[in-house]
């Protein structure tokens, strides 16, 4: 593929720049509103519209022009090409533990387009090694590029590449792999790798950020940093989340993928372990355990499951809910269906008619709960077992983004629903505690 000459422009100005033959980094004499102005014709991060050109002034500053029907542009000369030539990287002292760092965007990979005021997915994994070179003291460290989008661009087609990829990475002898990814559905992908990846002999660690890199409060560094020292040293062999423990840079807390959920907008701490204790912690340089129950890192051979159903949809109860929801997915060629409902597991009377509908037609109903802790009991109260009675399935302590993960999983890895159903009840990678933890101080 050409690199492309007028990189961001488009529409009547970048038509206006192709006819005078311009290119980015040309220099350019433009009139308009009865000013001149004179500078080197920048990129375009990202287009929010297509008529305003960028100029790098004499004086080194930026300056954005609107385009109009007057505007007259000219091209004066051709001026060295914007080009970033990263500095080499220090090199890792010999015999240090092997880690692969895999970007595929998201804040901890963004910086500000100074152009518009947002933030891009604009960093590759070199570039995280350039902010924290300290990480070659560490590990020996190879990185690469996976994808360059926020997660919420990302699909189970992703979830799919993601696994393959550290498959990869495993299979040509990482001592442990770094995924950077965008936080907001980071518990969604941390829950499809636990499952696509099992019988791990290395951890596998999601590490994102809250704050993008430019901000003086950025967390990236601090979460980079312990994730590949945990990635090489820690004793486990999971796929977890690391991300701050609290608002302060003392601790990063390693969270189970398929026990985590984001449970803050905003705060360093926004990931908190549901009906589960942390694995573990990274405090004053060093990996200190919390969790007895983990897999324990080991010498075997990682399996790769990485298929999955796009026929999986996940539905939240609430009060007035109309029936004919459930209805239109089983239409529509549905096969599973996780359902947050209220409390223990409880929804009005007017879903069990569609529920009986979708045990009859092989659809798979799961049922877990609003509630961000505890366990669903769908025997304590009449509407629980009228669920039960038509097929529905409770899904003990699992919260619903990891149900909805695993169902997607199961109806992937077969077409069997009772297969489906018995992979979807078999705790198979820490996915179900056998007894609810009391969390003190849980947020």
């Amino acid at each position: 593929m050409s690199e492309d000459k007028l990189t961001g422009y488009r529409g009547e100005l970048r038509s206006a720049l192709e006819k005078v033959g311009a290119e980015i980094g040309d220099r350019l004499e433009i009139a308009v509103n009865n000013q001149q102005y004179t500078g080197s014709l920048m990129p375009r991060v990202e287009s929010y519209d297509d008529w305003h050109i960028i100029l790098k002034l004499k004086s080194g500053y930026n300056i954005g022009l609107a385009h109009s029907d007057g505007m007259k542009i000219k091209k004066v000369g051709v001026a060295e090409k914007p080009e970033f030539r990263p500095p080499p990287l220090p090199e890792a002292e010999p015999g240090l533990p092997k880690v692969s760092i895999i970007s595929t965007g998201g804040t901890i990979a963004s910086r500000v387009d100074y152009v518009t005021g947002g933030v891009v997915s604009a960093m590759t994994s070199r570039d995280l090694l350039g902010i924290v070179p300290e990480l070659v003291e560490i590990a020996d460290v190879d990185a690469d590029i996976l994808y360059s989008v926020f997660s919420e661009d990302l699909t189970h087609k992703e979830w799919e590449g993601m696994a393959e990829r550290v498959y990869d990475k495993i299979d040509a002898g990482a001592d442990g792999v770094i995924i950077t990814h965008g936080t907001d559905t980071m518990g969604y992908s941390a829950a499809a790798l636990s499952f696509a990846l099992q019988d791990l002999p290395v951890p596998v660690i999601f590490v994102g950020s809250q704050r993008s890199s430019d901000r003086p409060s950025s967390d990236n560094a601090t979460n980079l940093m312990g994730g590949v020292y945990t990635a090489a040293h820690a004793p486990f062999a999971e796929v977890v989340v690391g991300l701050h423990e609290t608002t302060s840079d003392t601790s990063i807390a390693y969270l189970r993928g398929t026990k985590v959920r984001k449970c803050h907008t905003s705060s360093r701490y926004a990931f908190q372990p549901v009906n589960d204790w942390p694995i573990a912690r990274y405090i004053d340089g060093k990996v200190e355990m919390i969790n007895d129950r983990y897999r324990p890192r080991q010498p075997s051979e990682p399996r790769l499951l990485n298929r999955f159903s796009d026929k999986v949809s996940l539905v939240k109860f609430h009060p007035d809910f109309n029936p004919t929801i459930l209805d239109w997915l089983i239409d529509d060629g549905v096969r599973g269906i996780v359902i947050e409902a209220t409390g223990l597991g409880q929804v009005c009377k007017d879903l069990w008619p569609a529920v009986d509908r979708a045990r009859k037609e092989g659809v798979i109903v799961g049922v877990t709960s609003q509630c961000i802790w505890g366990r669903v009991h769908l025997d304590v109260y009449s509407h629980g077992r009228e669920l039960v009675d038509r097929g529905a399935v409770p899904l003990e302590d699992m919260h619903p983004e990891t149900a909805y993960v695993k169902l997607k999983w199961c109806l992937g890895q077969t077409d069997d629903t009772e297969e489906a159903k018995r992979l979807l009840l078999t705790d198979l990678v820490g996915e179900f505690n056998p007894r609810t933890p009391y969390l003190e101080g849980s947020r």
